[in-house]
C-alpha cells in the first residue's frame, strides 16, 4: 500500500483532510467572520435547551464574566508568556474557551476538540476583537478578552446562542506565536542518500512539553529531498497540523517526533521504507528509493502517552 504523510499526500491534502469537519465546525462559530462559513453553531456547542451534556475536559479552564459589559476591548494577561511578542502578520496557535458576557453561557471551545486553532493576525479572518486583542500576546500566555458586540458580531448575532449586539468573552491559552519569515529554508542537516533507518538532529533545543510516543503533536513542517536538499512541500504555507506518534502514523514521525519538545525545530532524515515506500512520491517530486528530511518546528502537544 501506498504510505502517505498522515492521512495524506501533499500540503494541499493534509489541510484539507485536517481542517475538515473539526475545524470548520470549531474555528467558526468562536472567531471567524461571517465570509468563512455560513454554518456557525452545529458542533460548536449546544443551545440553550440541550439535554446533551458533554463529557468534562479536565484541561478546559473555567471562564470568569466581567462585572460588567464591556463597551471597548478589554484584554486581561492572567498569565504571562515568553518570547516575542504577536504582530500582525504572525501566526498565533491558540485553545480558547468562549461564552456570552452577559451570562456566561459557552458557545465554543477548542478543548472539547483536542486541537489547537491557528489565526494569522491582521487579516481579517476572525473579528475584530481578535485581530486587536491578540496583538502583543507571547507564547504561553493567558488572556482573557472581553469584546463588545461592535468587535464581535454585532447586530447580526450568530447562530442560537450569541444574539444581536452580543458582547462576548474569551478564554485564551497562546500555545504559539510564529513568525512566518521563521520559515526553514535548508535542512541543517547534511544531503543524505541510501539511509537504512530513521534518524534525527536537534537544530533548535525546545524549553517546553516533552511529546512521547502515542501522543500527537502539533507542528511546522518542511519536506527535503534527501539527495539535493530541494524543499518539496511545507505547512508554513497553510496552517500548522496534527500528525500522530501512534502505532500506524507515518513511521518517519513516529520515529523522529518522541522526546522532542515543545519550542524546538528538528531535522528527521527518514529513508524510503519509513517515508512512502521504495516509488517515493512523483506527485510530491520525490523520485523513487530517494530520502526525505523533514524539518520539524514542535508547536504543541496533545493526548495521552502509550502506557
Amino acid at each position: 500500500m501506498r504510505r502517505t504523510l498522515p492521512l495524506l499526500v501533499t500540503a494541499t491534502l493534509l489541510f484539507a483532510a485536517c481542517s475538515s469537519d473539526d475545524d470548520t465546525a470549531g474555528t467558526d462559530t468562536a472567531v471567524t467572520t461571517d465570509s468563512a462559513t455560513e454554518s456557525t453553531d452545529e458542533t460548536a456547542t449546544t443551545d440553550d435547551s440541550s439535554s446533551v451534556t458533554p463529557p468534562a475536559n479536565p484541561d478546559k479552564p473555567e471562564v470568569e464574566i466581567p462585572a460588567e459589559l464591556p463597551t471597548e476591548l478589554v484584554v486581561t494577561v492572567l498569565e504571562e508568556g515568553t518570547g516575542p511578542a504577536a504582530e500582525a502578520g504572525d501566526l498565533v496557535l491558540v485553545d480558547y474557551v468562549g461564552v456570552r458576557s452577559r451570562d456566561g453561557v459557552e458557545f465554543d471551545n477548542s478543548y472539547d476538540r483536542g486541537e489547537p486553532f491557528s489565526v494569522t493576525l491582521g487579516q481579517g479572518g476572525v473579528i475584530v476583537g481578535w485581530d486587536q486583542g491578540l496583538e502583543g500576546v507571547q507564547t504561553g500566555a493567558r488572556v482573557q478578552l472581553d469584546i463588545p458586540s461592535d468587535l464581535a458580531y454585532g447586530p447580526d448575532g450568530r447562530g442560537d446562542i450569541i444574539g444581536e449586539n452580543e458582547a462576548l468573552t474569551f478564554l485564551i491559552d497562546v500555545r504559539a506565536v510564529i513568525d512566518p519569515a521563521d520559515v526553514p529554508t535548508e535542512p541543517g542537516v547534511p544531503p543524505s542518500e541510501g539511509a537504512t533507518e530513521t534518524t534525527f538532529t536537534d537544530l533548535i533545543e525546545g524549553d517546553g512539553d516533552e511529546i512521547e510516543a502515542g501522543q500527537t503533536g502539533i507542528i511546522n513542517y518542511v519536506l527535503f529531498r534527501g539527495d539535493n536538499q530541494v524543499a518539496l512541500e511545507s505547512s508554513w504555507e497553510t496552517r500548522p497540523v496534527p500528525v500522530p506518534t501512534a502505532e500506524g502514523g507515518f513511521p518517519g514521525f513516529v520515529q523522529g517526533l518522541p522526546g522532542m519538545r515543545v519550542g524546538g525545530r528538528r531535522a528527521i532524515v527518514v529513508p524510503p521504507e519509513d517515508a512512502f515506500g521504495p516509488e517515493g512520491n512523483p506527485e510530491l517530486g520525490l523520485p523513487a528509493d530517494t530520502d526525505l528530511i523533514i524539518v520539524v518546528d514542535l508547536l504543541g502537544v496533545n493526548g495521552q502517552p502509550e502506557s
